[in-house]
């Protein structure tokens, strides 16, 4: 599984998606994956997202619409992820330290030198990002590789959510908090953090091709093809998968437990695939679950 890859490609702070030609509307056979859950006096629905698109995709089937204008409210991630201050803020605040090691000093030896070649290909050194620790420092290595690949978070899919229920007076709630996020990182030993690091200079050697994969398979809904490319690549560090994708859609599933009335639950789509994922917790405490789209 590609885990920094399949975290960022869904992590609303990154930069990156595929740059490949969008389509103009929806495709022909579905869209977006959107499922109904059910349960006592929760009947809602749970749309696995991308947070940051190439511009000009139509994902917003009517299937979608139709869910929005039914649902009582929407609920996201983090509500405040939106709030770019705060978020900037809170990772500045969480991802520096004092006197840290040069960047790399922080990986075996063999890895210094791709490491040093990601950071100039991105147009960063290690004098910039040697002030982050090693998590805070992968996710910016990561966004700086992939700059200028013509995608923005303001047309991913949350902004258009957001901007959609504000205007129908529906409330806004979030499963966690963006501090929530990033302490998921930000609490991982170094050696965890470490490898986070190395993973995310391997990947960035193919980081277009397979953007490009995730967002054909995600316009058109096709699961198997995500859960696929989770099996490729190399293998998370467990230590890594338990904190960020694991153990949060855990905290999730105990957040929608109490639910009632009509939300509209949107998280990235990768937490809808592989291990102990949101959907199959959901199922596991009673709740039916039934693909829509």
């Amino acid at each position: 599984m590609r885990l920094m890859t399949r975290f960022l490609a869904f992590f609303a702070l990154t930069l990156v998606a595929a740059c490949s030609k969008a389509p103009e509307q929806p495709p022909a056979q579905g869209g977006p994956a959107l499922w109904q859950v059910q349960r006592g006096e929760l009947n809602g629905w749970l749309f696995g997202t991308i947070h940051v698109l190439p511009s000009g995709i139509a994902w917003d089937t009517p299937a979608i619409k139709d869910a929005m204008g039914q649902a009582d409210r929407l609920v996201l991630e983090a509500a405040d992820l939106q709030d770019e201050q705060k978020t900037l803020g809170l990772f500045e605040q969480m991802g520096r330290s004092p006197d840290l090691p040069p960047l790399e000093a922080r990986v075996p030896e063999a890895e210094k030198a791709p490491l040093l070649k990601a950071l100039s290909d991105g147009g960063t050194s290690s004098q910039l990002l040697s002030g982050y620790e090693s998590w805070a420092a992968a996710m910016l290595l990561s966004a700086a590789n992939q700059q200028g690949l013509g995608v923005s978070q303001d047309d991913g899919v949350e902004p258009v959510l957001i901007s959609t229920f504000k205007k129908a007076g529906k409330p806004i709630e979030g499963l966690e908090t963006v501090e929530r996020q990033f302490s998921a990182f930000d609490t991982l030993p170094e050696a965890a953090q470490a490898k986070l690091l190395v993973q995310t200079v391997h990947e960035a050697k193919d980081m277009k091709a397979l953007y490009d994969r995730i967002l054909k398979a995600w316009v058109h809904g096709d699961m198997d093809a995500i859960a696929k490319e989770d099996q490729n690549g190399e293998q998370p560090d467990p230590v890594v998968e338990e904190a960020v994708l694991v153990a949060r859609n855990r905290d999730w599933a105990k957040a929608i437990e109490p639910m009632k009335g009509r939300p509209f639950i949107a998280v990235g789509a990768g937490h809808l695939t592989g291990r102990q994922n949101l959907i199959d917790l959901l199922k596991a405490q009673g709740f039916t679950i039934t693909r829509v789209q």
